[in-house]
């Protein structure tokens, strides 16, 4: 374990800092948003391995590579000269954040990172169990601790939020009340699965809507395209942004390049609204639907579960065999009725003893009768082997049905997903709940995700997507999407690269880590096929803001993103914010930070909290209000910023 002394904290300043734990990408993200965006002090404990990850860029954090190696090498000088400092390979404070290596995060490194004075800690390991025992550790050294955790397990996750919470709350002495004589002080469990999901999901579909779904609250929002004036603006139907340009010139389709008025306008007042509109070249992200949900659910009739549904037992080839025969037994049935005269009922059952096999020969009888009786028996014939593949067919899918399927003949307009990994999984569901149809490629057949395809019934094919074939048999000639979220960059790339050469203007989503990578990514793609839409996104970069709100001790609900931009939903009291407290609520708008959406009246309503939405700008915000609003990161952070 690397330590260094506490001189880069304020004196007495207990609690003026936050300890960030991760061994990924998450971890170095997540403190350069605390550090950039909300300039707090940060406390990051990396393995020693993550000492050669360059860590990602937010804004004004921005590390001092020259600085750190300079205190480094005098770190190692000293050790050399036997000064007898403990430090190894551990930076003093530089540009707000101090680093230790350590492999866990043990009780003597969190002690060393400081957390008994901490305000806030963040667990990103990749691992759950490796959080959990982190954060148990963690409450017990500081039970007034602010923890957020990454964790992968839904359900294990809201009992470990009941746990701490109710831990904490025993070890201070309040009581039950935990979150009122605390203030904003509790226990949050997040996936970066979950938070990146959707984004990556609506990424992938043109005109998917936006969705941030949170506690049976479901936000709802939609891009439009460039339309009269008037329209982007209609009431109770916010204007949350306004995009770069229309979505159909890749120019700007990402917003990679775009500066200055082209660049996607968060948040804009009604002046901004107007001009869009009457210039008819930008396109808008518009508040459209606001609802309460039980949960996700996927629509009836898809054949969720283990047993397959009745009209997937049967092959079409098969189906249509059996409606021919049945065809032919009524034409011969009215033949018999209009030859002999007999009752319609009565023809029809004698051709169906015809045609199995049990009539009388009709010896003596017209001709009439003897030809209908011989084809009756012929059908007979042709519907025993029909009968029989039916048989085995259906036990066939019966038997197959917790196997994993194959993309059907016929198939289009699907997403291919490359990976089912933690990313992909969640991405699977999402696309799943949206009623889009799937075709999942993946390498590995012990994958965490093949479990989920197959209780879907969703198309899975197995093999390595960078060998020839693998993406034909996910017809991806005939996609609409390619949505490469894989572990390896490289692998999303060379993925995307030989889709495009099978489809020159296929969708592309990307995900890629590095920033600078997708961006060199994205505009060489773009180049080359410049009618064609192409995005990259990072899970960390997605994922991060919600984490960093969570820190800061209020609870966000969710995100959208907006281009290459991110979107905040955030619920918190009104009272200790002078921007909000006393203000109505068109004096608390404040054009590209925040915005106020809803009032949270504290009833109960169908199943969901009580909020109240189109709220009159005269309406006076109070203290004891509880509000939801939009915010950019800057936006939120100027909200959250603590006043040291």
């Amino acid at each position: 374990m690397g330590s260094v002394p506490n001189q880069g904290l304020p004196p007495g300043a207990a609690g003026a800092h936050m300890v960030v734990c991760g061994d990924d990408g998450l971890a170095h993200r997540l403190a350069a948003e605390l550090r950039g965006v909300y300039e707090e002090q940060v406390t990051l404990v990396v393995p020693p391995a993550e000492r050669m990850v360059r860590p990602p860029v937010v804004g004004r954090a921005r590390a001092v590579s020259a600085a750190l190696l300079d205190r480094v090498v005098s770190a190692a000088v000293n050790r050399a000269a036997g000064n007898g400092a403990q430090a190894q390979a551990a930076g003093e404070p530089v540009g707000g954040q101090r680093t230790l290596e350590a492999l866990e995060a043990t009780e003597a490194v969190l002690a060393e990172a400081g957390v008994e004075r901490a305000a806030a800690l963040a667990l990103v390991y990749d691992d759950d169990e490796t959080n959990i025992r982190a954060a148990l550790t963690a409450r017990r050294l500081n039970p007034r601790l602010r923890l957020v955790l990454r964790l992968y397990n839904r359900r294990l996750g809201q009992h470990i939020e009941e746990l701490l919470d109710q831990a904490a709350a025993l070890a201070t002495g309040d009581g039950s009340d935990l979150s009122s004589a605390r203030g904003d002080a509790s226990t949050t469990v997040l996936s970066d699965a979950d938070t990146a999901a959707p984004a990556l999901a609506a990424t992938a579909v043109v005109g998917t809507s936006k969705v941030v779904q949170t506690d049976g609250l479901l936000l709802r929002a939609v891009e439009r395209p460039p339309s009269g004036a008037g329209e982007a603006g209609e009431p109770g139907r916010p204007t949350l942004a306004l995009l770069s340009a229309d979505g159909g010139d890749p120019a700007f389709a990402d917003g990679s390049e775009a500066s200055g008025e082209q660049g996607p306008l968060l948040l804009p007042d009604a002046a901004a609204v107007r001009e869009a509109a009457v210039s008819g070249r930008r396109g808008s992200v518009v508040l459209e639907q606001v609802a309460y949900s039980a949960g996700p659910a996927l629509p009836a009739g898809r054949g969720v579960g283990v047993m397959a549904p009745f009209a997937s037992l049967f092959s079409r080839r098969l189906r249509w065999s059996l409606a021919g025969l049945v065809g032919c037994v009524f034409a011969l049935a009215v033949a018999l009725w209009l030859a002999t005269g007999i009752h319609p009922l009565g023809a029809l059952y004698l051709t169906l003893l015809d045609l199995f096999a049990i009539n009388d020969p009709a010896v003596g009888a017209t001709t009439e009768r003897q030809v209908l009786q011989l084809l009756s028996g012929l059908v007979g014939l042709l519907l025993l082997p029909v009968l029989l593949a039916a048989v085995l067919e259906a036990l066939g899918t019966f038997r197959g049905a917790g196997a994993l399927r194959r993309p059907p003949r016929g198939l289009g307009g699907h997403v291919v997903l490359l990976g089912l990994g933690k990313i992909g999984t969640r991405v699977l569901i999402r696309l799943r709940e949206l009623n889009i149809p799937v075709v999942c490629v993946e390498a590995g057949p012990d994958a965490r995700g093949l479990a989920v395809a197959r209780r879907l019934r969703a198309p899975v094919v197995l093999g390595d997507v960078t060998q020839e074939g693998v993406l034909e048999a996910a017809k991806i000639h005939r996609a609409h999407a390619l949505l490469a979220v894989t572990s390896s960059d490289t692998t999303n790339l060379e993925a995307a690269l030989y889709a495009r050469s099978l489809r020159p203007d296929l969708r592309v989503v990307l995900r890629l880590y590095d920033d600078d990578f997708a961006t060199a990514v994205y505009r060489t793609l773009r180049a080359a096929h410049p009618q064609a839409l192409t995005r990259s996104r990072s899970v960390s970069h997605l994922s991060a803001p919600s984490f960093a709100g969570a820190m800061m001790g209020r609870q966000i609900l969710g995100a959208i993103p907006v281009e290459r931009r991110v979107l905040l939903f955030a619920a918190l009291e009104v009272a200790g914010y002078p921007q909000l407290e006393g203000r109505t609520v068109g004096e608390a708008f404040r054009a590209g930070y925040w915005r106020v959406l809803a009032l949270d009246t504290g009833r109960e309503r169908q199943g969901g909290p009580g909020l109240v939405w189109d709220l009159a700008d005269a309406y006076v915000l109070r203290g004891s209000d509880r509000v939801v609003l939009a915010a950019t990161r800057r936006g939120l952070a100027e909200l959250l910023r603590r006043r040291r």
